[in-house]
């Protein structure tokens, strides 16, 4: 965690006997809090000590520093014992450059067994030329009936997609496929049409 830059001097769960659980008026401690699962309290007991201030976790923490440290146990057990990690938007809440340091980990000659199967949204990491073999990434194309999966190694010279290729150029443009066609203007059009509708009859009235 702290080689992921964090400015962090420390991570660590404290013991819960120095955790105040909150008192109700007649002095006696809240029946319910002493009952949360385990899973909820671990996450009270986790503190971050900044320049020597110990803080808690779950209320100063920002979402990506949590994220780190939810992640970098699964991330260290799958390289340390050679384990297939799967992580859904693996991108969400991190600095690009950390979730590429996290990719180069397992896209690495000293990693010989782990892998790591992730989704994302951040087309930088559509890197054929530093970080992915083509054959390494994967497409989710989506229409109105069918959800279509493909590698990015079904293109072929012919169609425009060579090794100096710039590949997230060709995914802007949507030669890949699988990029989304928002058409949120004509929900503007219609909060517009309707706002003046209102107005209209507000006037009549």
């Amino acid at each position: 965690i702290k080689n992921a830059d964090l400015y962090m001097d420390n991570f660590e769960f404290v013991d819960m006997d120095k955790i105040k659980i909150h008192k109700k008026n007649e002095g006696k401690a809240d029946e319910n809090a002493l009952n949360l699962p385990d899973s909820i309290i671990d996450q009270f007991r986790l503190v971050s000590t900044y320049k020597g201030i110990p803080v808690s976790s779950m209320l100063f923490d920002s979402t990506g520093t949590k994220k780190i440290a939810a992640l970098a146990s699964y991330v260290i057990e799958a390289l340390e014992n050679g384990r297939i990690l799967i992580i859904d938007e693996l991108d969400s809440s991190l600095h690009f450059k950390l979730t590429r340091a996290i990719v180069a980990m397992f896209n690495n000659e000293l990693n010989t067994k782990a892998q790591m199967i992730f989704t994302a949204h951040d087309i930088s990491l559509m890197d054929c030329k530093k970080l992915f073999r083509k054959e390494q990434i994967w497409f989710v194309h989506k229409d109105k009936y069918n959800v279509y999966f493909y590698s990015l190694a079904n293109f072929t010279a012919q169609q425009g997609v060579r090794e100096t290729t710039d590949i997230i150029e060709k995914y802007k443009k949507g030669a890949l496929g699988a990029i989304p066609e928002p058409d949120l203007i004509n929900t503007l059009i219609s909060i517009h049409n309707d706002t003046v509708k209102g107005g209209t009859s507000s006037d009549d009235e």
